[in-house]
């Protein structure tokens, strides 16, 4: 277990496919999931590099908090191929305000954990993590 973040341990994986996804490119994303009765933050599934970002968004529970970290291409104006790491918050409305709260109070210290996140997204419902919010934020 890896440190502490606001009284939930990060499992060692969640850093060791982080690092996988940033300096190998071996995924195209992670979803992260709170285990409030272990009392941990946990890998709750990975999206090899094929995937595409519907693909991302269709893996993201309708009622339950996750974080999530998205690998972007894109091309610049200057036509030059680029990639973005990306930190979703995702805390839906329909979810429990319990849950709501321990991912709140859990996210800056998880976040702290992952060196080289260069976007942060906070999202309550798909439109708020659409292509073209991704695409604006990258530009």
């Amino acid at each position: 277990m890896a440190n502490a973040v606001s009284g939930m341990a990060l499992h060692d994986d969640c850093n060791l496919k982080f690092l996988e996804l940033k300096a190998k490119r071996t995924y195209r994303f992670i979803i992260f999931k709170i285990e409030e009765e272990q009392k941990q933050i946990l890998v709750e599934q990975v999206g090899e590099p094929t995937k595409s970002y519907e693909d991302f968004t269709a893996s993201l529970p309708v009622n339950e908090c996750r974080y999530a970290i998205y690998d972007f291409d894109f091309v610049t104006e200057e036509n030059v191929q680029k990639s973005k790491i990306i930190f979703i918050a995702w805390s839906p409305d329909t979810s429990p305000v319990r849950s709501k709260m321990i991912y709140a109070s859990s996210k800056e210290g998880f976040k702290s954990e992952l060196d080289g996140i260069q976007i942060e997204l906070q999202a309550t419902d798909p439109t708020e993590i659409g292509l073209d919010v991704i695409t604006s934020r990258t530009s």
